[in-house]
Formats: C-alpha cells, structure tokens, sequence
C-alpha cells in the first residue's frame, strides 16, 4: 500500500509541477464550471466566458455571439437540474497558442435522468487583465 501512495504522490507532484501557471488556471476554470453547473448554477459556470458581446458560442444550431445571450440559451436548452444532469469534462489537449490565448480541446458528457449527452468541445483562452476568459467555445 506505501508504494502504491508514493507513486501516486509522485506522479501528482510531477503532474502539477509539468503544468504552467496559466495552465493551471485554465483547468481550474474547467474545474470550476463542472462544480457550478453540478450545483445548477448557471451564473457561477457563466464567470469562466467573457463577458462581452463578441463572445462566440457554436453549437448545433450554428454561430451565436454575446455573453447575455450564451446565458440565455443554457438556460432555454437546460432550464432545470434534470435537464443539467451531471457535468464532466475530459481535457484531450491544452496548448499555448501564443502568451495571451490557449486552445483546448476537450470531451463533455452529462449523465442526467432525461437521458445522458456528450461531445467534444473547443475553446480559445484569451487572457484578459490578467484573467484568463474563454471568448470562444465550439461544442457538439
């Protein structure tokens, strides 16, 4: 059992010191947005998007633009927690793009008594006043 814990602790610890500081922050984002939308708080997952008009949403219905309204249709698509159901995100890649934006790529699935959903996802990090913000999120 000792042995199983040490190579557990040292490849968390070898984990977290391969990551930059802006990586970190962009998988807290993510890790934050699952605990908020768990919760069914739409508002709480909303603070990992820019709030600003030329945010771009794409999903099945093509191109939307705005942070009012990427709220309002999450909250016309899953207007309650049966709906919401359970979040999880598995991060396939997270890449620089240059030292202000990322790109990831990622897989969603939701398990939820209506019946379980999932895809993949991109999304463009753009660090803003030193915040990291997703301005652009493609989800199938």
């Amino acid at each position: 059992m000792k042995k199983y814990f040490t190579i557990i602790a040292l490849s968390t610890c070898m984990l977290s010191f391969a990551q930059n500081k802006d990586e970190q922050a962009i998988r807290q984002i993510l890790a934050n947005q699952t605990m908020a939308w768990n919760k069914g708080d739409l508002t709480s997952f909303m603070i990992g998007y820019w709030e600003n008009d030329s945010l771009v949403y794409i999903g099945k219905n093509g191109p939307s633009y705005g942070y009012a309204t990427t709220l309002n249709n999450y909250k016309k698509n899953y207007p309650d927690t049966s709906h919401m159901g359970k979040l999880q995100f598995q991060i396939i890649s997270l890449k620089p793009l240059n030292a202000d934006h990322y790109f990831v790529i990622g897989k969603w699935h939701l398990v939820r008594t209506v019946g379980d959903a999932g895809g993949y996802f991109t999304l463009v990090f753009k660090k803003i006043n030193g915040v990291w913000k997703a301005i652009a999120d493609h989800s199938s």
